[in-house]
C-alpha cells in the first residue's frame, strides 16, 4: 500500500483539506518564470482533491448515523480545544462542490498573467480554508478556517481585480470581519455556558446551553450576523456586487459558488442545532428576509446593464429561496435549501465563467453594447442559454428542483410568503430572457465582427457543470438520498416536520 493511499484511508479529511496548502507551498519554491509548472501543480492539486472527494462521495453511507471519517486529536488541552473533522450528508455535498469548482476555476485561472506564482498560492490557500470550514466539528477550528478564507480572498480581489479592486476588497474584508467579531462573541458564550466547557459542535448540540431564553437570542443573533453577511441577506448584501464586479472571473466563481454557501451551512451546522428553540421562533423572520432577498435581488438585477453585476444580484435573489427552505422547518424545505445551495454553485459559477469569456474578448460587460452574438458565436450562445434557463428554474434542469422543494417546504408554515415569493420566479425569467435578447439576438454590432468562439480550455471548464445541471435536474434522487437522513436528524432536534 502506497503512503498516499494509506493516508487517504486513515486520514482522508485531513488529506483533502491540507493538500491544496501543500500544493501552494510547493508552488512558492518554484522559480517565477516556470509558469507551466505552476499551472500544472495548481491544476493537479485541485484535481487530486476532486478525485479524493469523489471517492468519499461514492463510499458515503447516508443512513449511518453521526459523522463519517471523523478525525479527533487534542489540540489545546487546557481549554478543551480539539482538532476535530467529520462530514455528514449536510457537509459532504458542499465539500464536493468546493472541490469541483476549485478545479474548474483553476483551469479558468490560466488567463491570469501577472504574479501567477502568488496568485495560485493564495488560490490554494483559499481552497484549504473553504474545505476546512465545511469539515470542522469544533467551533475554535471552525472559526480559524472561516477567518482563513478572508485573507486570500482579500488579496485575490485587491491585487488581481478590476479598476476599483482596492475599494471592493476592503469592503468585503470589513463586512466579513465585522460579522466574525459577533460570531466570536457567540462562540465564547457557548464555551462558557456549557458544562463541561467545550467548543465541540456535537458536544454543544448534545448538552445544550445553560442560558436564559433572552440570552440565547443574543447568541443566535451573533451567529446570524456572521452567516447573514456571507449568504448575503438583505441589508448586509452590499459588499457582494462590488466584490463580484471587481474580482477576476475564477475568484467570482468561488465567491458565488462556495463562499455564499458558508453562511447557509452555518445555519444548518451551528445555529439551528445548538439553539433549536430560537431557530423555531426565528423562522418567520427568516422567511420574510428570504422574500425580501428574492424580490429585491430580482428587481435590482433587472435594472443592471453590467452583465457581471446582473449575475451578482441574481445570486442575492436565488439565495432567498435557500432562506425560504430553511424557514419552513420541513424535510422538503431543508432538502430544497441544501440542494439549492449546490445548484446555485454550479449554475452561477458557470454564468460567471461565461461573463468572463465574453469580457476577455470584448473588454466590456455593458449589455447594451452587444447583440447578434448568437449567430456569430453559436456555441457560446447555446451554452449561455442553457445556463440562463437553469438559473431561471426551467423544469428538467437542476435550478428548478431546489427552488420547487424550498417553496413546497415553506408553504405549510408560511403560505403567504410563498405566494409573494413566486413573483421572484417571474422576475427571474424576465431579466434572464431580456439578457439573452440583448446579448444574442438582433443585428450584430460591427465591433464584434471578429469575435472568436469558445476554445477547448473554456469548454472544459463549462462541460462538467452542465452535466451536473442535467443530472440533478433529471434525477435529483441521488442528491436527496445523500442529504435527507442528516437533515431529518436535524429536524427531529428542531421539532420540525420530517414528512414531505
Amino acid at each position: 500500500m502506497t503512503p498516499t493511499i494509506h493516508l487517504l484511508i486513515r486520514h482522508p479529511l485531513s488529506l483533502i483539506t491540507f493538500l491544496p496548502l501543500l500544493g501552494g507551498l510547493f508552488i512558492l519554491l518554484l522559480p517565477r518564470h516556470r509558469e507551466n509548472w505552476i499551472n500544472t501543480i495548481a491544476t493537479g492539486t485541485t484535481l487530486l482533491v476532486l478525485a479524493f472527494s469523489t471517492v468519499l462521495l461514492s463510499q458515503f453511507q447516508p443512513e449511518a448515523r453521526g459523522f463519517h471519517w471523523q478525525e479527533k486529536l487534542s489540540w489545546i488541552a487546557p481549554i478543551n480545544v480539539w482538532y476535530h473533522l467529520g462530514v455528514d450528508g449536510i457537509s459532504l455535498p458542499l465539500v464536493f462542490l468546493t472541490a469541483l469548482l476549485s478545479f474548474v476555476a483553476a483551469i479558468a485561472s490560466y488567463g491570469i498573467s501577472e504574479r501567477r506564482k502568488e496568485y495560485f498560492f493564495l488560490y490554494l490557500l483559499l481552497e484549504t480554508g473553504m474545505l476546512g470550514t465545511f469539515m470542522s466539528l469544533d467551533l475554535f477550528l471552525f472559526y480559524i478556517f472561516w477567518e482563513l478564507v478572508l485573507v486570500p480572498m482579500y488579496f485575490l480581489i485587491g491585487i488581481w481585480g478590476g479598476p476599483r479592486r482596492e475599494y471592493a476588497a476592503i469592503k468585503f474584508f470589513l463586512y466579513t470581519l465585522a460579522g466574525s467579531v459577533f460570531m466570536l462573541l457567540s462562540i465564547l458564550t457557548c464555551y462558557f455556558r456549557s458544562d463541561p466547557h467545550t467548543f465541540s459542535i456535537p458536544g454543544l448540540i448534545q448538552q445544550g446551553l445553560h442560558l436564559a431564553p433572552a440570552a440565547q437570542w443574543f447568541v443566535f443573533l451573533g451567529f446570524f450576523l456572521a452567516f447573514a453577511i456571507k449568504v448575503p441577506i438583505f441589508p448586509f448584501h452590499t459588499w457582494l456586487p462590488d466584490a463580484h464586479v471587481e474580482a477576476p472571473t475564477p475568484i467570482s466563481v468561488l465567491l458565488a459558488g462556495v463562499l455564499l454557501k458558508m453562511g447557509g451551512y452555518g445555519f444548518l451546522r451551528i445555529s439551528f442545532p445548538i439553539l433549536p428553540q430560537v431557530a423555531k421562533d426565528f423562522s418567520l423572520t427568516l422567511g420574510l428576509l428570504g422574500l425580501i432577498n428574492i424580490v429585491y435581488g430580482a428587481l435590482v438585477a433587472m435594472a443592471q446593464t453590467d452583465f457581471k453585476k446582473l449575475v451578482a444580484y441574481s445570486s442575492v435573489s436565488h439565495m432567498g429561496f435557500v432562506l425560504l427552505g430553511l424557514s419552513g422547518l420541513t424535510a422538503s424545505g431543508f432538502n430544497g435549501a441544501l440542494l439549492g445551495m449546490f445548484n446555485h454553485g454550479i449554475i452561477t459559477g458557470g454564468m460567471f465563467l461565461l461573463v468572463g469569456v465574453l469580457y476577455d474578448r470584448a473588454h466590456t460587460r455593458d449589455l447594451n453594447a452587444f447583440g447578434g452574438l448568437g449567430a456569430k458565436i453559436p456555441v457560446f450562445g447555446g451554452i449561455l442559454t442553457f445556463f440562463a434557463l437553469a438559473s431561471l428554474g426551467l423544469p428538467g434542469l437542476s435550478g428548478f428542483v431546489g427552488e420547487f422543494l424550498s417553496l413546497l417546504g415553506c408553504f405549510p408554515t408560511h403560505p403567504v410568503i410563498v405566494f409573494l415569493s413566486v413573483l421572484g420566479l417571474v422576475l427571474g425569467a424576465a431579466y434572464f430572457l431580456l439578457t439573452l435578447q440583448r446579448v444574442l439576438l438582433g443585428p450584430l454590432n460591427p465591433r464584434w465582427a471578429n469575435l472568436s468562439e469558445l476554445n477547448t480550455r473554456e469548454l472544459l471548464t463549462l462541460m462538467p457543470l452542465m452535466l451536473f445541471i442535467l443530472w440533478i435536474g433529471l434525477w435529483p434522487k441521488w442528491m436527496i438520498t445523500l442529504q435527507n437522513p442528516a437533515l431529518t436528524n436535524l429536524l427531529f432536534r428542531l421539532g420540525g416536520s420530517t414528512g414531505w
